[in-house]
């Protein structure tokens, strides 16, 4: 698709989302989420084994109830995204909350910067924005979008209460910056990735590769590493903005020791939220692809 039309395309589809009423959005969004379910057969046989590997125990009926969920959540979070720039303090109030603020509040008074861990698990789009809107902006680290005029609209978006962008390939620069200025950082530490740029640590009981970029750099500067997550309280019928408590890093005389250790506690966090909201994680991404050099491929 040539890059000018697939711009407009979204655009087109971000204004549409943006004008309906809230609720029929997130209809139209569901509806959209689920046919894309049941066309994508290779996404849905990943998340499909990823479900297998992680969480043994589950039956096929449980599997494909997560997973039906995850579409869903993405549905949603794309009509959260479409609409966001009509969002204000005083329109969110009623169908979003904070719960752990004090634990942020606490590390950014220490003034070394702090390193969120997030994922892609909730409502992530919305919950920088959201963070920056209740007066608290923040750094992303994101990879570029191929198409450089739709990366400047969404990163337009993102930004519009005071968060900034960090890119991906200029990562260690910005976010050692970022620590050294006092500023917060949100990264996605949940995604494959390959060595030298991460190492294997245990993810549900499996080894996975896993950035140890933000674990350098917390040992490094001494900012705090909390974990932060926009999850969709059913119960409540809302979405609430968890801070977790602070992870501590290891400093010792072994940096190498202390980074590896540093990247399993932050992985166990992520994993530990996961387990509470299964089906609001991305199943569909191959997060075990990389494997030891002993070791078989597991898709």
């Amino acid at each position: 698709m040539p890059k000018t039309l697939e711009y407009w395309l979204v655009v087109a589809a971000a204004r549409t989302l943006g004008r309906m009423p809230r609720g029929l959005a997130r209809l139209l969004a569901g509806m959209i989420a689920f046919a894309v379910y049941r066309a994508f057969g290779r996404l849905r046989r990943v998340g499909t084994r990823n479900l297998e590997l992680a969480l043994p125990v589950l039956t096929a009926n449980e599997r494909t109830g997560i997973l039906r969920g995850v579409y869903v959540h993405l549905g949603w979070q794309l009509v959260e995204f479409c609409r966001m720039t009509r969002y204000t303090a005083e329109n969110t109030a009623g169908w979003i909350r904070t719960e752990g603020l004090d634990d942020y509040l606490a590390a950014q008074a220490r003034g070394k910067g702090v390193l969120v861990v997030t994922g892609h698990l909730g409502a992530w789009e919305l919950s920088s924005f959201y963070h920056s809107l209740m007066g608290h902006p923040m750094g992303m680290v994101i990879r570029r979008l191929d198409n450089r005029r739709l990366d400047d609209f969404v990163n337009g978006i993102r930004c519009l209460h005071g968060n900034q962008v960090i890119h991906k390939d200029d990562f260690g620069r910005g976010l050692l910056l970022a620590m050294h200025s006092g500023q917060t950082v949100g990264i996605l530490m949940d995604t494959n990735m390959t060595p030298p740029q991460g190492s294997f640590v245990k993810f549900f009981g499996l080894d996975a590769c896993t950035a140890t970029g933000l674990a350098h750099v917390a040992r490094k500067t001494g900012a705090a590493v909390l974990p932060g997550f926009m999850l969709w309280e059913r119960s409540e019928g809302r979405y609430v903005l968890h801070f977790g408590p602070e992870i501590q890093i290891p400093h010792t005389a072994n940096a190498s020791a202390d980074i590896l250790a540093g990247t399993q506690l932050c992985t166990r966090a992520i994993e530990s939220w996961i387990r509470r909201y299964p089906d609001q994680w991305l199943w569909i991404h191959r997060r075990w692809k990389t494997r030891p050099a002993v070791e078989p491929g597991l898709y």
